[in-house]
């Protein structure tokens, strides 16, 4: 029976993580995840054989968590304004609770080098965005206005408080409920 693995894909992800959410995109190397994890740069090369690899799989990994909530919130009712509450509370709530991730998902793909990410990444990245773009065409109203609720407003105020390293308000929730409200009608 084989060894089980050491050095885990995901240990090596919550390190590059880390490493980000501390000091920025640019720390996240293959030789800063294997001093971050005690792993050897063989265990992290086996698993990534780039640096662009492990950042597209890092960005993946993170958008493919915060998507699954963000949908399952997307979806949750019949009304539209309804939905766009629940999916705007639901980027909140989750950035709450993954501050880590979530400054993964503000720092963005580009800078972790989307254009050098191998093509199976890529075609996954691809995969996500439709998936997104699928359950977003559903709603009725104006794309400025549902963009505006879902991306503009709450982003905004998480990134705040991302950037201060602060935890971000109760008072968040409110805020950015009463603006989804706002800016889209009910059914």
């Amino acid at each position: 029976m084989p060894r089980p693995a050491r050095y885990t894909v995901d240990a090596l992800l919550d390190a590059a993580a880390g490493l980000l959410a501390s000091d920025g995109p640019a720390a996240v190397t293959m030789s800063a995840v294997a001093r971050a994890t005690g792993a050897p740069s063989g265990s992290v090369y086996h698993r990534f054989p780039t640096r662009a690899a492990l950042c597209g799989e890092l960005w993946l990994r993170t958008e493919e968590r915060f998507q699954e909530v963000f949908v399952e919130a997307l979806s949750s009712a019949d009304d539209p304004q309804q939905r766009c509450v629940a999916a705007a509370l639901a980027i909140v709530q989750w950035c709450r609770e993954n501050p880590v991730e979530a400054q993964v998902l503000l720092a963005g793909p580009d800078t972790l080098g989307i254009g050098d990410w191998p093509e199976p990444l890529a075609g996954r990245r691809k995969r996500l965005q439709r998936k997104l773009r699928k359950v977003l065409a559903d709603m009725p109203d104006d794309a400025g206005r549902i963009n505006a609720a879902l991306i503009d407003v709450p982003y905004a105020i998480v990134r705040r408080h991302l950037r201060a390293r602060q935890a971000i308000p109760a008072s968040a929730d409110s805020i950015v409920a009463d603006c989804a409200r706002a800016l889209v009608a009910p059914g």
